[in-house]
């Protein structure tokens, strides 16, 4: 079976004598155990449509948060961190691309987040603010968290996960506030937070506010599930 190609989006430039731009190995890993091949697609180029002519799939990874004044959001919070204009700029023009071709798309933690900003939603720039601390969504900036979610049992990911509840790997302090145009929510955390959407119009987006490149090894085989989905939508667009 062929394997496709998977454009995986990286984090903001680092670093000062060498500037680099990199992702955690999870999201390499994962596609490759869900079957396809990954390719990394580092901010700053001027046509991400061209991008998109090289890839069969895109995965839209995690990372520091979107400047909120990509979404009229508070000017600055204490709990803000590596934002960057050129990565934010290269994502929302990429997604809105993969939106407008239907490209298999996976867009994980703040890359759902990028999908509602993209379509004209808002953020919660620091979730505890909002929502208090019953659910923990972040430990910290170096170690993830866990917490139950619910997702409506008529929506595509319920259908993909075998489920219409799960224990998610959760490292975030923003999410959704305001809805994008033409998404849907389809599962919240127990605090109300909106934890997956859905684009009424592109069954070949996926938006998730978790982080399944964590538990895509796990016997369950739950959060592998959405890769393997993303990589069977590859095929079938390819």
């Amino acid at each position: 079976m062929r394997r496709p190609l998977i454009g995986i989006t990286c984090y903001h430039r680092e670093g000062v004598a060498r500037p680099r731009f990199g992702v955690p190995a999870s999201y390499v890993d994962a596609v490759r155990a869900g079957g396809g091949r990954p390719v990394l697609l580092p901010a700053g180029d001027d046509d991400p449509a061209a991008l998109l002519d090289a890839v069969d799939g895109v995965v839209l990874c995690g990372g520091g948060d979107i400047d909120p004044s990509r979404f009229g959001g508070a000017a600055r919070h204490d709990a803000i961190y590596a934002t960057c204009s050129e990565r934010d700029g290269f994502e929302l023009a990429l997604v809105q691309k993969c939106l407008r071709r239907g490209t298999p798309t996976l867009a994980i933690c703040r890359g759902l987040q990028v999908l509602n900003v993209a379509l004209g939603g808002d953020l919660h720039v620091h979730l505890p603010d909002v929502v208090g601390e019953s659910v923990a969504h972040r430990v910290s900036r170096e170690h993830h968290t866990r917490h139950l979610v619910r997702i409506d049992s008529s929506s595509r990911l319920a259908a993909v996960l075998g489920a219409a509840e799960v224990m998610v790997a959760s490292w975030h302090h923003q999410a959704i506030d305001r809805l994008g145009a033409g998404l849907r929510a389809v599962a919240w955390a127990e605090d109300g937070t909106v934890e997956a959407v859905e684009v009424e119009s592109s069954p070949a987006m996926l938006a998730i506010q978790w982080h399944p490149e964590l538990q895509f090894h796990e016997p369950d085989r739950r959060q592998l599930r959405l890769f393997e989905e993303l990589m069977a939508l590859a095929r079938r667009g390819a």
